[in-house]
């Protein structure tokens, strides 16, 4: 019984606009443009059936439910919760970021660097350490939104801060991994839960903006690095019909041709510098689809980007590896980091040979303010995934990845600074903001 948590952050503030900082601070109000991108949310989730909504109390995030429940048919009503409130800042709000940094030097390197030890002395003398107390909200407002709505489909509407340590608290990402995801104003995330607090969950998509008009989530000011566009090919007919397939060189078909060109023509505005891919023929054909409307850039290969090995599971339907290797599919899909496949391959050697090749990538752009085009697998992104995010390969079922699906990775600070996950598992050119790809194994 999944719960399914949709989950906004408000639209662009005064405080925003002014690059002040807000906390709970309750000033700030939306723009012009906030109160448009809230509308523009409305229309994205006009499709879905929510079974409550929840949103913070202040107003800036209150503004933007409201307008979204307006436009929502038969939504219910509206709930607010301190829970939800934006993380406390008490020495900074209202403040310019760069009076912040200029005032309060060392404390401003520890939000950017190690958000965690983040500390601010209070007025009494009293120590507050912002980030753990934002944690442990974010664990209360989780613990008591499933056991009241579990099965149930929840729009969450709140800040940058709360929604991401509500992200973070959901996959056991540390609060050190603060600042490795991206929180756009009015981006949608969607979490899949299967039960309480603890179980796993599923990231279904990460930071969705192009309901706002930008495919893509803007680049930060002073961006140095290089942006990866991480893609998943389109379908293969094995992945319609849950066959494995592994390291079989299944071709896409026509479904999946179809969802490569949507690709295309959803990053069609995208200015694209460089392409690689894995050498199989589905990720491939993938990449040749989307770069014909980028005819100048070349399409480079790499072997260690393929998928993984299956071994003797490959070709297989899952009825048909149970009955040979009883328990060892449950063993895959609960704890993936312990299966060796027969004859095939288990994690850790498709971690380090995944990643090896990312780590090529990226530093092959060293320097560079490019924009390289990487199309792999589900397994192959996955790992990717988990390490950007900092994450073990324990937490590989916590990504979902779409057949066609665009996934954004950022490096702000250059190549060999801390890598930031922008966006993930994009598939809104695919037909509204769910996704709705094929279900079937890797």
């Amino acid at each position: 019984m999944t719960t399914r948590v949709i989950l906004v952050r408000h639209g662009e503030s005064s405080y925003n606009a002014e690059r002040r900082v807000q906390g709970h601070c309750d000033l700030s109000t939306l723009t012009d443009k906030g109160e448009a991108m809230a509308a523009q949310v409305a229309t994205a989730l006009q499709d879905l059936t929510f079974d409550a909504i929840y949103s913070s109390p202040l107003q800036r995030a209150k503004r933007t439910a409201d307008i979204i429940v307006s436009g929502l048919p038969n939504p219910p009503a509206l709930q607010t919760t301190d829970d939800l409130k934006e993380i406390s800042l008490p020495l900074w709000e209202g403040l310019p970021f760069t009076e912040v940094e200029s005032k309060y030097p060392d404390e401003f390197r520890d939000w950017k660097d190690q958000p965690h030890k983040l500390k601010m002395t209070l007025p009494d003398g009293s120590d507050f350490f912002p980030i753990p107390a934002l944690f442990e909200q974010a664990r209360r407002f989780w613990q008591t939104l499933l056991a009241n709505h579990a099965g149930q489909t929840v729009l969450v509407v709140a800040h940058s801060g709360i929604n991401r340590a509500l992200i973070y608290s959901a996959i056991a990402l540390p609060p050190e991994s603060y600042q490795r995801f991206q929180i756009s104003n009015c981006g949608i995330s969607i979490l899949n839960f299967s039960g309480e607090l603890g179980q796993s969950v599923q990231i279904e998509s990460l930071n969705i903006t192009s309901h706002l008009g930008e495919p893509l989530p803007n680049l930060r000011p002073k961006h140095q690095g290089p942006r990866l566009l991480l893609v998943r090919h389109g379908e293969t007919e094995w992945n319609r019909n849950g066959q494995f397939q592994g390291q079989i060189d299944v071709p896409l078909n026509d479904n999946g041709r179809r969802q490569a060109a949507q690709a295309g023509e959803f990053l069609k505005s995208v200015q694209i510098d460089f392409a690689v891919t894995s050498s199989m023929l589905r990720p491939k054909e993938t990449a040749e689809i989307i770069l014909k409307h980028h005819p100048d850039v070349q399409l480079d290969t790499r072997d260690d980007l393929r998928e993984i090995s299956h071994g003797l599971w490959e070709g297989k339907f899952e009825a048909e590896i149970e009955q040979s290797y009883p328990g060892l599919l449950h063993q895959w899909q609960l704890h993936p980091e312990t299966v060796q496949m027969p004859e095939g391959e288990n994690l850790e050697q498709v971690w380090e040979r995944a990643i090896a090749g990312w780590n090529a990538i990226v530093q092959s752009y060293s320097g560079q303010n490019c924009t390289v085009l990487v199309v792999a697998h589900d397994a192959i992104n996955k790992a990717i995934l988990c390490y950007i995010a900092g994450l073990g390969a324990e937490s590989f079922w916590n990504f979902k990845q779409g057949n066609g699906a665009v996934s954004v990775i950022d490096y702000p600070n250059g190549a060999d600074s801390t890598p930031m996950l922008m966006a993930m598992n994009i598939t809104t050119h695919l037909g509204g903001v769910l996704d709705k790809t094929a279900a079937g194994a890797l």
